[in-house]
């Protein structure tokens, strides 16, 4: 006997529909799994057998064949023991399938007929509501993140058995949505209000934040540069729920969804160590999982101690910062991540850390400053858009007990600039707008049309050109900085102090990497 349930596989952070076929017919007994499976699917076969066997039922002596169609689609993973083990079933006239309707069967069968979570439940959901599945058969610990796409029928079951009498029409499983549960508060470990000091920093953040810009800081050891790194996602807006839905499918994908909460509804913030691979930052492996840059997608990908990291991993970066998107092609297969995020980065001046410093104890020499800084080459440099320097902090702000200005008054500000930019890009036809959309995202044609510069801005900017020896991708970022300044303040021109501000944080490449 024949029988055909539905599974899928995992393209990128996006679900393919597969059909998991079973054949039963007379011959020499024999168990076999076709359609281009790993490792993992091929061991299903002695998963499946005791699976069924502890759940009381038996392997008749047939001959077992399974197909995983479409055969010439590499396939991973164990979300398909679950599938198999019912059309086993079903093709030796073992059960009888009452339930109507189509479902997507998903799950990894333990030894005794138990169900274990599988990852990429979150891509199956939003693929099966798309393709019109009346439901989805699922482990019980997968339920709460299948659950967040709404109007599709989640079953989550605990085991083998629960399986079969839902599919008999014996069982009716618990399937509470929860979708609409989302948290109300949003807690961050570093407020704005708690850095003393550094303006400057704080400053330059707040537009970085409004306008999606890249950012650089320079300065010594304790100047407070990771601290106010780690404080950007507290003034960044809020994750709306389609955003939160494309950034869950990388975690999902990954498995590393939150178990207390199976949605991502805060903005990633991702700091890897400079130990990193180049496969961990942007992504890889024979079978290509998201790196550090996709998982920070909609967030911020933070990289402290910036010269650190390997010069080819650093290298790797150039491509997704530009594109917002990272390729990995392999022999049979080309996977496409998304990689919208936001780079922050955070270096020393020098080996020893004091170069440029008020305490003047600076031991190295001219030579070992240049090597040091030409560990960042100068094309990644020119991809991010601001350049900034922390200076030591003083004691008198260290000491004083005044309050600064709060992440919650300042991410209000933010807000309302990405809000002027959402309402400029939203009638761009060749675009697809989405609620992040920022002044970095501009193409050549948007900043020629939404950056004009009256004659004596013109004039100005001929002069930094000249001066700082911009490149063509400089002066764009200038452009594209000052329209997110105006915003800030509300301002339909960009006027000349804005594009000052904004030529200023252009400058730190040239002084240091002339």
């Amino acid at each position: 006997m024949f029988a055909t349930l539905c599974a899928i596989t995992l393209h990128g952070v996006d679900a393919i529909e597969v059909a998991v076929e079973l054949d039963a017919s007379n011959g020499m007994p024999s168990f076999q799994i076709g359609g281009l499976g790993d490792s993992a699917i091929k061991e299903s076969k002695q998963r499946v057998i005791s699976a069924i066997k502890n759940s009381g039922y038996k392997i008749p002596p047939r001959r077992i064949t399974v197909n995983l169609a479409p055969a010439d689609l590499k396939k991973e993973g164990t979300c398909y023991d679950l599938a198999i083990a019912i059309g086993l079933l079903i093709a030796t006239n073992q059960i009888e399938i009452l339930i109507k309707g189509k479902f997507l069967i998903l799950g990894e069968l333990s030894l005794d007929g138990k169900l274990r979570p599988v990852s990429g439940i979150l891509p199956a959901a939003i693929m099966a509501k798309k393709q019109q599945y009346d439901g989805l058969i699922l482990p019980k610990e997968n339920q709460s993140e299948a659950s967040v796409v709404e109007d599709i029928k989640i079953i989550g079951v605990n085991n083998l058995l629960e399986a079969i009498k839902f599919l008999s029409n014996e069982f009716i499983p618990n399937t509470t949505e929860i979708h609409n549960i989302i948290p109300n508060n949003e807690n961050y470990p570093v407020d704005f209000s708690d850095i003393k000091g550094q303006e400057g920093v704080k400053r330059a953040l707040t537009i970085a934040a409004a306008g999606g810009h890249n950012l650089i800081c320079i300065g010594p050891p304790g100047s407070g540069k990771t601290m106010s790194a780690r404080a950007i996602p507290s003034i960044l807006p809020s994750l709306s729920k389609p955003e939160m839905l494309e950034t869950s499918k990388i975690y999902s994908v990954a498995g590393l969804l939150p178990t207390n909460y199976p949605l991502i509804h805060t903005r990633p913030f991702r700091a890897p160590h400079h130990s990193i691979s180049e496969a961990g930052l942007v992504g890889g492996g024979s079978n290509p999982m998201p790196g550090e840059v996709s998982l920070s997608h909609n967030g911020v990908l933070f990289l402290d101690e910036l010269t650190e990291f390997n010069l080819r991993t650093l290298e790797s970066l150039r491509q997704p910062l530009e594109d917002k998107k990272i390729t990995i092609s392999r022999a049979k297969r080309t996977v496409t991540f998304p990689s919208n995020t936001m780079l922050l980065a955070a270096m020393n001046p020098c080996p020893c850390g004091f170069y440029g410093s008020n305490s003047n104890s600076c031991t190295c020499t001219s030579n070992q400053i240049q090597k040091y800084l030409s560990k960042v080459s100068g094309p990644l440099l020119d991809r991010i858009d601001m350049h900034i320097e922390a200076p030591p902090v003083n004691k008198t702000d260290l000491l004083s007990n005044t309050k600064s200005e709060t992440s919650a008054s300042i991410k209000i500000k933010v807000e309302n600039a990405r809000n002027v930019q959402l309402k400029r890009f939203q009638n761009q036809s060749n675009m697809q707008i989405h609620s992040c959309y920022s002044n970095s995202d501009m193409n050549p044609r948007q900043i020629k049309q939404f950056c004009l510069l009256n004659t004596q801005n013109t004039k100005l900017m001929e002069k930094m050109f000249d001066n700082l020896n911009f490149s063509a991708r400089s002066y764009n970022k200038v452009l594209k900085i000052a329209r997110t300044i105006a915003d800030l303040d509300d301002s339909k021109n960009i006027e000349q102090n804005h594009l000052l501000e904004a030529i200023q944080y252009r400058t730190l490449d040239r002084k240091y990497w002339g």
